[in-house]
């Protein structure tokens, strides 16, 4: 099948890219390469996909004609592109256009193909609020703006599901962490400050969060099993991630442990909209996609630890 794989240069849309030609589907990737984060960090990641004829396109969504960039037969529509994460420099307006905006231009391109593809929207777990341990009837309370802008992204899927325009679903991800991981987070944080003697920003209270750090592939194996199951998963909302919950204090001390050094913190103020909690309810996603993450969290982090090493140092 061909498959449209949105922000593939990124963390998790380009390790399902390399997933999806694994299992013998065509990927057509695209992504607006944004300077969110360090762009020659995408261009790494893009080159990775390069080297197993998986090529991106530089194009944005929220602007280019896509009826004329984009082939016309696309099976599926995996939509992972997005402005992430909880940022002080990001606008509105930033998760708006990117998230809101971008999404609805995209189901407009696909409602209107031949034959509309199923559309996979990648969402996340701080839809559900500051503490995510919920299974997916729970009404959502969304405490950011990524949270608000992602929860809307979701509701557009979801509505032209009910209006019978096209079929898809939405699967929600839970602290997702492993090789490629943005610079902005946790691990690939602790690790960069852990070899180079930096000392590693920690938010007032957050070594108490606990979090369902699930590694990228299991996450995968969730993103893939959808292929096959359109009739089983059309307007239907999913949770991926891990059941086992972690102390960000407990990660810091694995991480300690794999680099054998004592990692140096500096307190900042907390962050608004942080989450407190989040444990992955996957009771739904196990019955009817056979979900099932196996990945240690330690066994995770010594796979992203040799990947910083053998990339970024």
């Amino acid at each position: 099948m061909k498959i449209l794989v949105t922000g593939a240069a990124g963390f998790i849309g380009s390790h399902t890219s390399e997933r999806l030609q694994e299992l013998g589907h065509e990927v057509i990737g695209i992504d607006n390469f944004s300077s969110y984060y360090d762009i020659s960090l995408k261009k790494l990641n893009e080159k990775s996909l390069l080297a197993k004829d998986i090529t991106v396109q530089s194009l944005d969504l929220r602007t280019a004609n896509l009826a004329e960039v984009l082939p016309k037969d696309i099976s599926y529509i995996m939509h992972f592109a997005a402005h992430p994460g909880i940022s002080n420099t990001s606008t509105f307006e930033d998760y708006f256009s990117n998230n809101i905006l971008a999404t609805q231009r995209l189901l407009e391109f696909a409602e209107k193909l031949p034959k509309p593809p199923f559309f996979v929207n990648i969402a996340t777990s701080s839809i559900y609020g500051l503490e995510a341990t919920f299974p997916e009837t729970v009404a959502p309370k969304p405490a950011s703006w990524y949270g608000v802008t992602k929860l809307a992204a979701e509701q557009l899927v979801l509505a032209k599901s009910r209006e019978g325009k096209l079929k898809g679903t939405s699967l929600r991800l839970f602290s997702v962490y492993g090789p490629r991981e943005r610079p902005d987070k946790l691990y690939t944080r602790l690790i960069d400050c852990g070899l180079n003697s930096k000392k590693f920003p920690l938010f007032e209270g957050s070594e108490k969060h606990l979090r369902s750090f699930t590694y990228v592939q299991d996450i995968v194996d969730g993103i893939v099993s959808v292929i096959g199951k359109e009739t089983i998963c059309d307007g239907e909302i999913f949770n991926l991630g891990t059941e086992t919950e972690t102390t960000t204090a407990h990660g810091i001390a694995i991480m300690e442990d794999i680099l054998q050094k004592k990692i140096d913190t500096e307190q900042k103020p907390p962050r608004a909209g942080d989450q407190s909690r989040t444990k992955a309810n996957i009771d739904k996603a196990r019955k009817l996609l056979n979900y099932n993450p196996q990945t240690t969290l330690k066994e995770g982090l010594e796979a992203q630890t040799a990947w910083f090493k053998d990339n970024l140092l």
